[in-house]
């Protein structure tokens, strides 16, 4: 590829191709599943809003916040308080639940 072409969508690397190079790093490996319960939280989220048909924009209006507060829970740049993820819950007609 010539400097300053634009790579194409064959060109690019898929997520999973990349996950799976990345799993051969230790650091990597650990930080990934340090991670797992985040990344079953906002899963489950999304899941959920999905179901019930809503539009982030949809859930931030029920929940008194902006879109972009849920775009940032969803792709996980934001570490949500317990407070938080009830009444998101509550939003969603679900229930939080901790195991221990």
């Amino acid at each position: 590829m010539k400097k300053g072409q634009k790579k194409s969508i064959k060109d690019m690397t898929s997520y999973s191709d990349l996950r799976k190079k990345w799993m051969k790093d230790p650091k990597f490996k650990k930080a990934y599943y340090d991670l797992e319960p985040e990344f079953a939280i906002v899963r489950a989220m999304i899941k959920m809003r999905l179901k019930n048909k809503m539009s982030q924009k949809d859930l931030a209006k029920k929940l008194g916040t902006k879109q972009p507060a849920i775009a940032r829970f969803e792709s996980g740049a934001y570490n949500p308080t317990i407070s938080f993820l009830k009444k998101l819950s509550s939003a969603l007609g679900g229930k939080l639940e901790i195991k221990i």
